[in-house]
């Protein structure tokens, strides 16, 4: 199969280092919200990155747009929110958001979504389309992850390092399928979904190559050095390690659609 080229994710969507052990709330959608929040106008700068601090009390982020903000509360790659105005891809923030309790994962990405609601005046409605997708499921030989040990805690991450240029090491920590399918989803060219069927959390670590942007000929080099592109790509490296598969399909997509936004007034 003929793989498509992978997209270079940057560190912007930082797995949530959160305590999964709180059961998530049975209140109203709408009454979870922060205790207290900040959101002001970024002075620019570095990337943009948004993401929940450890201990699950509070949501942070620095120079990042209102649609970077969405794809993380709403887990959706970039091209599965559309319409809005230009400033939500132009326009950063700051943002330091406080619950009142700490909480769980999924109460905190709520709050999230009913702070971008607030602020923005968002008007946002759902789409179910038929799209590219992979298909992630368990290989014949079954899967090879390790679950993770804690029986009531622990803080869900996906470490992603390069030892080398192109060599990308993904390190999780008590990550869920659906979690893992979403961190993908970053790095390629359509989402991920989960049809392992597998649950609770796993421990792993991911070893894979990138290939190269269409931009970089093959056999170029860096600092004076050949850019090394051997070992296996992703989709090779999802089933020698982890006992994974990736099979490109048809599949339903979520896509998520702006149909008003404002810019929030200074806080």
């Amino acid at each position: 199969m003929n793989r498509p080229a992978l997209l270079l994710i940057s560190a912007i969507l930082g797995a949530p280092a959160l305590i999964w052990s709180q059961a998530p709330s049975t209140a109203d959608p709408a009454s979870l919200k922060f205790e207290v929040a900040s959101l002001k106008p970024s002075a620019g700068g570095n990337l943009g990155g948004i993401r929940p601090a450890p201990g699950g009390e509070r949501y942070v982020a620095n120079n990042a747009s209102l649609r970077l903000m969405l794809m993380v509360a709403y887990r959706l790659k970039r091209d599965q929110i559309i319409g809005g105005p230009g400033w939500a891809d132009t326009d950063t923030y700051d943002m330091n958001a406080k619950a009142e309790r700490p909480s769980s994962v999924d109460d905190l990405h709520t709050m999230l979504k009913n702070l971008l609601t607030e602020r923005f005046s968002l008007k946002l409605h759902r789409e179910t389309r038929e799209s590219s997708v992979y298909a992630m499921t368990v290989d014949k030989n079954g899967p090879k992850l390790e679950p993770h040990q804690a029986d009531n805690a622990g803080q869900p991450w996906i470490d992603q390092t390069e030892s080398k240029p192109f060599h990308p090491t993904m390190t999780a920590k008590f990550v869920t399928m659906d979690y893992f399918a979403f961190r993908l989803s970053q790095v390629l060219d359509r989402p991920a979904i989960d049809r392992t069927g597998l649950k609770g959390g796993y421990d792993f670590v991911l070893n894979y190559t990138r290939e190269l942007p269409p931009n970089i000929p093959a056999g170029a080099s860096l600092n004076g050095q050949p850019i090394d592109v051997s070992g296996p790509n992703i989709f090779e490296a999802m089933r020698q390690q982890l006992g994974l598969r990736l099979d490109a399909q048809k599949g339903p997509v979520e896509i998520l659609v702006i149909d008003h936004a404002e810019k929030p007034a200074a806080n």
